[in-house]
């Protein structure tokens, strides 16, 4: 898809076409990769937030299966077909997993790197360390759930806290770019002067250096990892 968009994209900028060489045609075609890949990282973000969020729920239902009688991997089957996108399918991928002769802590492990889950990581840990020295894995598992849910409640705020500013960050990195696209198709000889003078390329040059780095600072400013 992306590569058909680019294609597009690009023919896109031959047809409007401009007066002196077809130096910035291509601009079209790269500005659907940014654009794509926006998109994808924006789907794995949410994707990653929803699976954080459901992780409580998910050790809640695990450690009631346990006090059940059921064994870990039944109770993560039960996770795998009850439980709400991305848990279910992300679980029933670990679990194939595990049913392939992976080790359970690792299929686990795993999959908390492939969802960016320092949560689910603590979980993994926790199984490999019950299946050295035993004990009551519901009981350690109840422990975590309340952990994260405490770490999610203050997430959520901080997440509420730095809404504005994530908004205005995106408005300011958006803008500079939708303004030259609109510019380039609906004025193409006023955009002319920066892709067929040197001085219009030395000024590109400097905007995208100057572009980058706010960039960078407005995604550090408004990002918290904790």
């Amino acid at each position: 898809l992306t590569a058909g968009g680019v294609l597009a994209g690009t023919a896109l900028g031959i047809l409007r076409g401009m007066p002196r060489g077809l130096l910035f045609p291509p601009v079209f075609g790269l500005l659907v990769i940014v654009a794509a890949r926006a998109i994808i990282a924006r789907k794995v973000a949410q994707r990653r937030m929803a699976f954080a969020d459901q992780l409580d729920d998910t050790l809640q239902l695990i450690s009631a299966g346990l006090r059940a009688g059921h064994s870990l991997p039944s109770a993560i089957d039960t996770v795998a077909m009850e439980a709400d996108s991305p848990t279910s399918e992300e679980f029933a991928r670990l679990l194939n997993k595990h049913r392939l002769g992976f080790d359970l802590a690792q299929a686990i492990e795993e999959c908390a790197g492939r969802m960016d889950c320092d949560d689910l990581a603590w979980t993994a840990q926790a199984v490999a360390i019950h299946r050295e020295v035993g004990g009551n894995l519901s009981e350690v598992l109840d422990h975590v759930g309340e952990t994260i849910r405490e770490r999610n409640q203050i997430r959520r705020q901080i997440r509420t806290l730095s809404a504005e500013g994530r908004v205005s960050a995106n408005v300011l990195i958006a803008l500079p770019i939708v303004i030259a696209a609109v510019l380039a198709v609906i004025s193409p000889n006023y955009i002319a002067v920066f892709v067929t003078t040197p001085v219009g390329w030395a000024l590109i040059g400097l905007s995208l250096v100057l572009f980058t780095v706010g960039m960078l600072w407005l995604r550090q400013i408004t990002r918290f990892r904790f």
